[in-house]
């Protein structure tokens, strides 16, 4: 598409937008002239959608007014709560539905994939990441490797952009995996990159690895409710994220995992764990049932019984992305709205900051990763008391990330003009 940096052009394409009045289905936080600010921190918390306000009243009603038996009562059961989330889920990430489950903490997921997954042999025992990875995914990656009394520096293996560069290129993960295919045991990458925006290349990855029968394993914090994805048909073993970003569903809200049908349905698999992965069948059997006999499917990794208040909010925000026509309509905005951001910001054509977020819409996400070369914390002070809601990443980068749901072309023209006029 051919941009013009006019503003008339903005409000003409949100005028032309067909989700152009999704946004009204959120809250938008106000700034000091009483106007909404420019929102650009979906990648760090999503914003509230209206309808999760009476969807938490509901269940507190339920508690108040049911006690234990609303874990039973019409509507939607707290003890199969998660199921309500199941279908709209596996939408979005490309699976079946026994492939989805709504538990625990990204986190707290990833260590429960890796207890099943990754299972360390004396000739196999390596992992594979991408470096900056997020804190949390290589710190349990690291502790991991030790709980298995291995050291780190033997075990981890590091993807890393080259020299000069800020993405990582596909053909240098896949060369990783083809030195080390003897001895590697699982990959272990972002789905879309924390820092830099980057979108791998999660089939070819996959592949690549698999052929020389590694397991692999993805966090899509940063994808999942970003980009469309295909988890099921690209074979992938395992991914975990969670919901609080472009999902919408709050601080702190539920996490997810996918198990590719392959595992979820194979019982015997190696796992930690608890009541709420047993056969319901014979679940409530309690200590007469001392045998543990996981479901056959992803369900068999939960642990304990479903978080109601922190399932919730997330069964608003996912009607609204099945009503919005799901990935693929989102991603048609999204590719233009992140394109339009691009465009304006090489207009301005300033020295002082580099967009470190790859060019081709394919290979990245919504979020443009901008690196300031001069005072970048000021730059965000400035950005902030002009309006504008975004984020900041040690030591030099600005995450902005204009997501389709409730960010407008409007949006970035005006982000764009503020940044141009405090540099």
């Amino acid at each position: 598409m051919i941009f013009s940096a006019e503003e008339q052009f903005a409000l003409q394409l949100d005028s032309e937008d067909p989700l152009r009045h999704f946004r009204q289905k959120f809250h938008l936080p106000l700034g000091k002239d009483d106007r909404p600010l420019i929102y650009f921190a979906g990648n760090s918390l999503g914003l509230m959608p209206k309808a999760a306000r009476a969807i938490v009243e509901e269940e507190l009603d339920n508690w108040a007014k049911l006690g234990v038996d609303a874990h039973h009562a019409t509507g939607t059961p707290w003890y199969t709560y998660h199921e309500a989330l199941r279908e709209p889920t596996a939408r979005l990430v490309g699976a079946n539905s026994l492939e989805v489950i709504y538990m625990n903490s990204l986190t707290v997921n990833l260590h429960l994939m890796m207890a099943t997954f990754y299972r360390p042999t004396k000739s196999r025992f390596k992992i594979l990441m991408e470096e900056p990875a997020f804190p949390s995914d290589t710190y349990a990656i690291k502790t991991q490797i030790v709980h298995h009394g291995l050291d780190p520096k033997d075990a981890l293996i590091l993807a890393r952009p080259r020299k000069n560069e800020f993405i990582i290129r596909t053909e240098d993960i896949v060369d990783l995996i083809q030195k080390h295919a003897d001895q590697l045991a699982v990959v272990v990458l972002a789905g879309v990159n924390f820092f830099t925006g980057q979108l791998f290349d999660v089939e070819r990855i996959t592949a690549a690895a698999q052929a020389y029968g590694v397991v692999v394993g993805f966090d899509l914090a940063h994808a999942i409710g970003n980009v469309p994805l295909s988890l099921h048909d690209w074979n992938v073993d395992f991914a975990v994220w969670c919901s609080y970003k472009y999902l919408n569903a709050g601080p702190g809200a539920v996490a997810g995992a996918f198990v590719h049908q392959r595992h979820a349905t194979n019982r015997k698999l190696p796992r930690l764990a608890g009541w709420f992965g047993n056969d319901p069948n014979t679940r409530f059997r309690l200590h007469l049932e001392p045998e543990f006999v996981p479901v056959s499917s992803a369900d068999g990794w939960q642990i304990s019984n479903p978080p109601i208040f922190a399932m919730a909010p997330l069964r608003a925000s996912l009607a609204i992305f099945d009503d919005a026509g799901g990935m693929e309509a989102l991603r048609t905005k999204s590719v233009r709205l992140t394109g339009y951001l691009e465009f304006l910001l090489a207009e301005n054509g300033s020295k002082k900051f580099t967009v470190i977020t790859p060019r081709e819409p394919d290979a990245r996400g919504c979020q443009l990763s901008i690196l300031a070369h001069e005072h970048p914390k000021e730059l965000l002070k400035e950005l902030e008391t002009a309006g504008v809601k975004c984020d900041f990443r040690e030591p030099n980068v600005i995450r902005v990330a204009p997501t389709s749901l409730y960010n407008t072309f409007h949006e970035v023209w005006r982000f764009a003009r503020i940044l141009a006029q405090h540099q």
